[in-house]
């Protein structure tokens, strides 16, 4: 009885909530076109935006940061590369044009409507918080006011804002020169809050480390560097105001070399082999290798104060001033050896000089002994016996003459003397003078015999006039005089030549050693360009091969 009663009170209420859902689907219906309408006018009026605006900032005070006394405030930043550039070494900055986002998260200014993003201009900014951030090694900072204030303002619907604004950014770049040119060098930008200690607000990348800084490679076309990449890095910095977070990132840069290559190393090498030059030239040529010396020295002095021209004035010795002063003391090396050389080489000419003063003063004329013409003319006959063919010529019929004393034979290139040293019958002997032998022909000293014959005292032509008693014509006996003495004086005029060639020490003359190339100029060719082919060797295989980029950041 009580099953049939329940199964129909079920039976009644089954079109009770069919009803029931039909109702309330109708009124959803409804519901939803309503929505509709509205949103349709919220589209068409724009005063619903203005009311949106008005209502978000009700209430608000921009001089609280959100999440006062509660949750610390996460900005995020990342940074567009615009322009990069230049690069000062004397001042030690860089500039560069960038666009610097901030984005953090507002809940005061969260808003319903039909939008997703209001998409604001700079006079909002002012209304709502921003953060104080700034830039810690930054010397000078522009934001761009032309032709409006270059900045954007985003207010999304979950209370998110983004902040951009155009910067031109000054910023020390601390360099460390000792490897100039050859150095690189890594350029930081240091950024975060002035106010807000790590307790209250904290910066993050919001691309993560490796993306959130961007520079194209149209922005970072540089005159003397190379941007060869950028790094990023946060830290905590302690002071006594708190602790503070600051984001760092590190633009490395490469030197480019050509331009010192051109103005100051190719200049350097080549003034140095001017200056090695001047070994080669003779070393009386005192006023062309003195001139080479001071116009080299002048030229590394004017190229070493030109290189410091684009440098800061700093204290240590760079690796270009190291170069500088080498070259400069092989150039000035080069002056000195030519200085040695000069002074050996007069200190030789005065030893010569007192040498020669010190030794006794030559007779003009060297004497010659000649044999008396007895023994000179002796000749072996067919009988094996030595017998005189042939005596002095007599003139006269006394049976001793006198002799005279000086007796000239007359020639081309000078003149004969014959000087009696004793006298007698058998044996005599004279001395022969002579002072220029090489002019003489043996056919002139045969030609004079006509004078000898005529001024000396002889006997008979032969033993047969002799015996006879009869007198020999003259001409006979010169013809005879001149076919006996040719070879005799031809062997004397030898021997002259062979003495007058031989030099003592003390006839030697006083520019020994004149003409001659000097030792320390032989050893100086080869061992100063060896030298310094090993520097330059050494020198750019140790810079060349060495990591100067400073690596900094993760």
């Amino acid at each position: 009885m009580f099953s049939y009663k329940q199964k129909d009170t079920v039976t009644a209420m089954r079109p009770a909530f069919i009803r029931a859902m039909f109702y309330f689907f109708c009124l959803a219906t409804c519901a939803k076109k309503i929505s509709g309408q509205t949103r349709k006018d919220e589209r068409i009026y724009p005063e619903n935006f203005t009311f949106i605006l008005d209502r978000l900032l009700d209430g608000y005070d921009n001089r609280l940061r959100p999440g006062f006394a509660g949750s610390v405030t996460e900005v995020k930043t990342d940074i567009y590369v615009t322009s990069f550039g230049p690069v000062s070494d004397v001042d030690m900055e860089y500039t560069m044009d960038v666009f610097f986002r901030q984005t953090w998260v507002d809940q005061r200014l969260m808003y319903e409507g039909p939008i997703e993003i209001l998409r604001l201009n700079n006079l909002m900014v002012t209304k709502v918080w921003t953060p104080d951030t700034f830039f810690r090694n930054g010397k000078r900072s522009v934001a761009h006011n032309m032709t409006a204030p270059n900045k954007l303002f985003r207010i999304m619907k979950n209370g998110t804002i983004l902040y951009t604004m155009r910067l031109t950014i000054s910023a020390e770049c601390p360099m460390k020169l000792v490897d100039f040119p050859m150095d690189g060098h890594s350029c930081p930008l240091k950024f975060g809050s002035y106010a807000y200690p790590i307790t209250e607000m904290i910066y993050t990348w919001t691309k993560g480390p490796k993306h959130s800084v961007e520079v194209p490679l149209e922005s970072s076309s540089l005159v003397q560097y190379d941007l060869i990449g950028q790094t990023v890095s946060s830290e905590t910095i302690k002071s006594i105001t708190g602790e503070y977070v600051v984001m760092t990132v590190f633009f490395h840069l490469k030197r480019k070399m050509g331009y010192f290559m051109i103005q100051t190393y190719i200049p350097c090498i080549m003034t140095v082999i001017l200056s090695q030059v001047s070994f080669w030239i003779n070393k009386e040529s005192v006023p062309a290798r003195t001139v080479f010396g001071i116009t080299t020295v002048l030229t590394m002095t004017t190229l070493s104060i030109s290189a410091r021209h684009s440098l800061p004035k700093v204290s240590y010795a760079t690796a270009m001033d190291w170069f500088i002063a080498v070259c400069f003391a092989f150039v000035f090396s080069a002056l000195i050896e030519f200085a040695a050389v000069n002074y050996f080489t007069n200190a030789q000419i005065e030893r010569t000089k007192k040498k020669q003063a010190k030794c006794p003063q030559a007779s003009k004329t060297t004497p010659l002994m000649v044999k008396d013409t007895e023994e000179v003319l002796q000749n072996p006959d067919t009988n094996g016996n030595l017998r005189k063919r042939m005596n002095y010529i007599c003139q006269e019929s006394s049976s001793k003459l006198k002799v005279q004393s000086n007796t000239n034979i007359s020639g081309p290139g000078g003149a004969r003397t014959l000087q009696p040293l004793a006298s007698g019958d058998n044996n005599r002997s004279y001395t022969l003078f002579y002072s220029s032998p090489k002019s003489e022909s043996l056919l002139s000293l045969a030609s004079s015999s006509a004078q000898l014959v005529k001024s000396t005292p002889q006997g008979a032509a032969s033993t047969t006039e002799i015996m006879a008693g009869t007198p020999c014509k003259q001409n006979a006996c010169s013809s005879s005089l001149q076919h006996l003495l040719a070879p005799k004086l031809e062997r004397i005029q030898v021997k002259g030549n062979k003495l007058e060639h031989k030099q003592t020490p003390c006839s030697q003359p006083t520019t020994a050693g004149m003409g001659e190339t000097s030792k320390i100029d032989k050893y100086a060719r080869i061992l100063f360009p060896v030298s310094f082919g090993a520097f330059n060797m050494v020198y750019w295989v140790v810079y060349l091969s060495k990591d100067t980029t400073v690596a900094k950041g993760g």
